[in-house]
């Protein structure tokens, strides 16, 4: 564990000394002060490397959200911001290299999936859908036909626009993500949860159901 921060530590340093990423494995290894072949015992190229940092940087945010002593009393909506509030905070103690990261990748993000952040998606999907279930369980989340298998997607896509918007963010101490956030997440729970659609979707079945 210990190489392995020690050679992402060193390939952040790197690319934010120079713009771009070492010209082979090779100089990278020497850098490191590590034989090459030691080097591909923990990591195959500079790709996944940043997979690896994009990943940590998710898992440093879910980390400190969940331990925190008043997490567990938080309802699934309130949950999902302390991530998002909580993984910005991670974003911007990393903020050189994640801009230097993020514009690299293909745009747009959704559609491309570039293989940098494919394990952060998984990661995220996995946690999207441990929120969904529990939502569904408190009843803060409605299940709809031919709908509601689509939600883990649109938190993934809210995701993704929120980092787009930090990344792009120039405001004091990014206070329009924090407002990104709190109404990207209502406005999906209210979408999620018990609307008057739902209220009439019921009348009319117990109508129906009582003729």
């Amino acid at each position: 564990m210990e190489k392995i921060e020690k050679i992402r530590k060193t390939y952040v340093e790197y690319v934010l000394d120079n713009g771009k990423a070492p010209a082979s494995f090779y100089s990278f290894a020497k850098k490191l002060k590590m034989a090459e072949a030691e080097l591909y015992e923990f990591y195959t190229s500079f790709e996944a490397i940043e997979m690896d940092l994009w990943v940590s940087f998710f898992q440093q945010a879910r980390t400190t959200a969940e331990n925190d002593p008043t997490y567990l009393g938080y309802s699934v909506r309130e949950k999902l911001l302390a991530f998002y509030y909580t993984w910005a905070e991670v974003l911007k103690s990393n903020r050189s290299f994640v801009t230097y990261s993020y514009r690299k990748l293909p745009q747009p993000i959704a559609a491309k999936n570039p293989q940098e952040i494919r394990p952060f998606k998984e990661a995220f999907l996995t946690f999207a859908h441990d929120l969904l279930y529990e939502g569904r369980e408190s009843q803060e989340i409605i299940p709809r036909p031919y709908v509601s298998n689509r939600y883990p997607d649109a938190l993934w896509i809210n995701t993704l626009y929120i980092l787009d918007f930090w990344v792009k963010d120039t405001s004091r101490n990014f206070e329009l993500t924090d407002t990104a956030i709190e109404k990207t997440v209502n406005t999906g729970f209210d979408l999620m949860g018990r609307s008057i659609v739902d209220t009439v979707f019921d009348l009319a079945k117990f109508v129906y159901q009582n003729k």
